[in-house]
């Protein structure tokens, strides 16, 4: 139906809530560069180098072949260093290569962190926003997390060591995760899971697992667990001191397994056993509804409901079907509620911005290392529906989410309810690495479509949620918390977003 223009990005995966705008590079094609120095050929991966063990010579060490615009400077005693230049690559910035010889760990699992600590060395000098490292020597720091890392006898000691170079960039949001809590990422991200469909968390007060709700159709929810029931056992293990992510991994399982978990009643007067077949579970991250209100002219409406809580791979997909399903229902408005929603995939945000304008409007503009800025144009876009839209927002909707609340401002299609928004203005690229874990690079910056800074400033909604607007519906509100429609309608800032559609459709002006 529509495209992007100047738009590169092939693969997108999701963070979880603290994770800022995520993007996969591009590969390259494998090359191969001779290495005299050591009579064999070292293959270039997609990422651009690999490393490896070699035992060429009497001390053993971590070979690396990177592209690099200049020669390593080495400490003698950590690092033998040959350099070899061969022009045989399709960009000038690719032509030098350089081979490195690092001393290797006698800790087997040190030196597959060793290797992981040269991919990110690698990656972080490729694409990290800052060309200067934060006015550090980059290539020196790698030697000497090398050499720290050296003596070391632990693998988590020594990812210890990498965390340690990557804060001295000075950007929390360029950071390595292990390959466990990748995977959990990963689900995010996909939108999809194999468990049986429970959110659980942990009671603030007593540290009990409680469950928070069941996804619809899920083998959880067949078996009829309820909300405020206690997690207590799961295949016999009791979950004292056990945390929410700890249980929910125990949960999860491939497709056809079964896991048998004990119950606590809410009122904890009985416990009892449930054997859940696992299955393949869907987390959509839109939920929506109606709501119906009496104009001041006494006509009955309704308002279209939708809130989206983060920007996994469905969350387009998904909205597009809930404004399609409301736009049968004859809905004439619609609330999109961006509140508390932390971002997610660079592409998730501009797919949804898509749904609701048309042409070729810029979306938003990116600011990459070199400081070129650079839009990203819709291409022909056609939206689902023209009808007058409020976007909510407050200080928890960041990254993706701020993207598509200024695509929609700037180009004139909503306005802005709630209060300013966090300020994460940053885009990341999340690269698998080969021991399974996955590292976290920014890469540029974003701006609005009206070239307003984002990043640590935020967007101002055009009409704030405060006490003083409030006040001034106070009666309506009132009279809606008193009723037996559902809470939803009684939230004071979606009440401010009901009283501006009204005043624009009474006024006739354009959404």
């Amino acid at each position: 139906m529509f495209g992007l223009q100047n738009f590169n990005m092939e693969k997108i995966v999701t963070p979880r809530l603290d994770l800022p705008l995520l993007q996969f590079p591009r590969s390259r094609k494998p090359t191969l560069i001779p290495s005299p120095s050591l009579n064999r050929y070292v293959r270039l991966k997609q990422r651009g180098f690999e490393t490896e063990i070699y035992t060429e010579t009497e001390s053993h060490g971590v070979k690396m072949s990177n592209t690099v615009g200049r020669k390593l400077l080495g400490l003698a005693a950590a690092a033998a260093v040959a350099v070899s230049s061969s022009i045989c690559c399709d960009s000038p910035a690719l032509a030098e290569s350089i081979t490195i010889a690092f001393p290797v760990s006698r800790a087997r699992e040190v030196t597959e962190v060793q290797r992981t600590l040269v991919e990110a060395w690698g990656l972080i000098r490729e694409t990290f926003v800052d060309p200067t490292f934060n006015h550090q020597d980059w290539d020196s720091k790698l030697q000497q997390t090398m050499v720290e890392m050296f003596p070391l006898r632990s693998a988590d000691a020594a990812y210890g060591k990498i965390k340690a170079m990557l804060s001295t960039l000075g950007d929390p949001f360029t950071r390595i995760i292990s390959p466990k809590e990748y995977q959990s990422f990963r689900i995010g991200s996909d939108g999809n899971l194999q468990g049986v469909g429970l959110f659980i968390n942990s009671e603030p007060r007593t540290g009990h697992l409680v469950v928070m709700s069941c996804i619809e159709g899920s083998p959880a929810d067949r078996a009829g667990i309820h909300e405020g029931e206690e997690l207590v056992e799961i295949n016999g293990q009791k979950l004292d001191g056990i945390d929410s992510e700890a249980a929910a991994q125990k949960l999860r399982g491939r497709v056809g397994t079964s896991v048998t978990v004990k119950l606590k009643s809410v009122n904890g007067s009985h416990i009892r056993e449930v054997k859940l077949p696992r299955d393949y579970i869907k987390l959509s991250p839109i939920s929506s509804t109606i709501i119906p209100h009496t104009t001041p002219d006494g006509r009955l409406a309704k308002t279209g409901y939708v809130k989206l809580t983060a920007f996994s791979q469905t969350a387009a997909s998904d909205m597009e079907h809930a404004v399609h399903e409301m736009e049968n229902q004859n809905v004439q408005s619609y609330i999109l509620d961006l509140r508390n929603n932390p971002g997610g995939l660079v592409k998730a945000g501009l797919d949804v911005a898509q749904l609701w304008l048309d042409g070729d409007e810029t979306l938003v503009y990116t600011i990459d290392r070199e400081g070129v800025t650079s839009p990203i144009n819709m291409i022909n876009g056609h939206a689902v529906t023209h009808d007058p839209l409020v976007v909510l927002v407050n200080e928890g909707s960041a990254s993706a989410s701020e993207i598509l609340a200024g695509a929609l401002h700037d180009n004139g299609r909503a306005v802005l309810v709630g209060r300013r928004t966090y300020g994460k203005g940053k885009i990341q690229s999340v690269t698998e690495l080969d021991d399974g874990s996955a590292l976290f690079v920014t890469i540029a910056k974003y701006l609005s479509p009206s070239l307003h800074e984002i990043d640590q400033v935020g967007i101002t909604p055009d009409v704030h949620c405060t006490t003083d607007k409030i006040d001034s519906l106070t009666g309506e509100i009132l009279m809606k918390m008193n009723s037996s429609v559902p809470l939803l309608e009684a939230d004071s800032c979606v009440m401010v977003a009901e009283h501006e559609l009204e005043t624009r459709q009474s006024n006739g002006a354009a959404s």
